[in-house]
């Protein structure tokens, strides 16, 4: 299978204690508005704020898992923050090719993760090479 203008994938994901928990142990971000519940609600959100880039681990799974193509290269990623995401929030992500530019072999993106209730928290673009 290759890809076409317009094709899509899509795939979900869920941001699950365990992924929260273990990107905190990786990278040791504890910012208290992703840590501490008390101070995420007096900044007026409803609970602690998921970790932006956890959305940037599941572009690599996307790039690394979702597309027909194995042999790839990230050659650039944009992401675009829109709401935040919380614990056990259910994610859609909707990649859509917006370019394929065969003389260099690369294939852009357009994307959106959306939440449980249809909220954009994220979009942006990302863009691949395919390795020879």
């Amino acid at each position: 299978m290759s890809l076409k203008l317009d094709d899509q994938i899509i795939n979900n994901f869920v941001i699950t204690p365990e992924i929260y928990n273990k990107f905190i142990a990786l990278f040791e971000d504890r910012n208290p508005l992703h840590t501490d519940e008390q101070f995420a609600l007096s900044k007026g959100f409803s609970g602690k704020v998921m970790h932006g880039n956890i959305l940037n681990g599941f572009l690599s799974y996307f790039v690394g898992e979702c597309l027909p193509y194995k042999n790839v290269i990230i050659h650039s990623q944009e992401i675009i923050y829109k709401n935040p995401v919380f614990l056990n929030d259910h994610l859609q992500l909707t990649a859509r090719v917006n370019g394929i530019y065969e003389s260099v072999g690369a294939i852009e993106f357009n994307y959106t993760f959306k939440n449980q209730v249809e909220k954009i928290v994220a979009k942006g673009k990302i863009q691949i090479g395919l390795l020879k």
